[in-house]
């Protein structure tokens, strides 16, 4: 359909491509939730997740659980992936977003900002020598960075001791500096109070939505954001860019970036929301 091939052009204020340029603030989505943005001249790996197509077993009693994880291979070299990061952004320690390739691969000297002390002290067990907890609002290289608790599942999955315990803890980050706009990485969440009270006070100019409705045989709701969720920021923020990720790579994820682009375009959202591929780079014009 004609719409289709139109739909990313329609995107205001944003310059898709498919190099290796940075705009001043850019997002280069990878595959999942592994991104790159570049922001104030700094080059954030947000959640690497490095294997070849295929390597590790679909996640336990999750939806499609018979579909080996990830779905397909990175769009370019994990070398490619790594070029010019400045730093790592680790929002959980799930597999789907750390895992033993990314562990074995990067540099154990960069930088990574992590949300809890749990999570360091697992990384730096990894081998890495320079890992921050965001238990504060920390600086680095002009830029701010602020934890915002995530959710990852709902209140009746989480009164579930055990899969409390396999959803664990997870978190977003804001990203600020002066002259810049402010970016809302959500992270793996659902949506809550806290998401509300962030959009309310932080006013982002840029949202990154992990949207593939992941799910549980167990339960009828997913574990992170989907479609509906997409519609909702885009009331909440009719000003702000979204960029909708975390589709077609991982068994348990229920929306793909078809289903996201139709709801969409039947929103009419076209000028507000983009469902980047896999190295596609979207550019956020000043």
């Amino acid at each position: 359909m004609k719409w289709r091939k139109t739909l990313m052009a329609a995107f205001l204020g944003m310059t898709m491509m498919t190099g290796s340029a940075f705009a001043q603030v850019s997002y280069q989505h990878v595959r999942n939730a592994t991104g790159k943005l570049a922001y104030n001249d700094t080059v954030f790996l947000i959640d690497p997740m490095l294997a070849e197509k295929g390597r590790y077993e679909g996640f336990a009693g999750s939806f499609n659980s018979e579909v080996r994880n990830p779905k397909v291979d990175l769009p370019e070299s994990k070398e490619d992936v790594l070029k010019n990061v400045d730093a790592l952004i680790v929002t959980h320690t799930h597999l789907d977003h750390w895992d033993e390739v990314a562990q074995q691969f990067i540099n154990k000297d960069i930088p990574v900002f992590v949300q809890d002390d749990k999570d360091a002290t697992e990384i730096r067990k990894e081998g890495f020598r320079n890992v921050q907890v965001l238990d504060r609002d920390i600086e680095f290289q002009g830029v701010r960075l602020t934890r915002v608790e995530g959710t990852h599942g709902t209140e009746e999955m989480y009164a579930n001791p055990a899969y409390s315990v396999l959803l664990g803890e997870s978190m977003g980050v804001v990203f600020a500096a002066p002259g810049e706009k402010t970016t809302y990485l959500m992270g793996d969440t659902v949506w809550t109070a806290r998401v509300d009270k962030t959009l309310q006070n932080r006013q982002p100019d840029i949202l990154i939505m992990n949207t593939g409705y992941a799910k549980s045989i167990c339960y009828n709701d997913s574990i992170i954001m989907g479609t509906e969720d997409v519609g909702r920021a885009a009331t909440r923020m009719p000003k702000a860019k979204i960029v909708a990720v975390h589709m077609d790579a991982i068994n348990h994820c229920t929306v793909s970036r078809k289903n996201m682009r139709d709801f969409v375009h039947s929103r009419k959202l076209d000028k507000q929301v983009a469902v980047p591929d896999d190295g596609q780079i979207i550019n956020f014009d000043k």
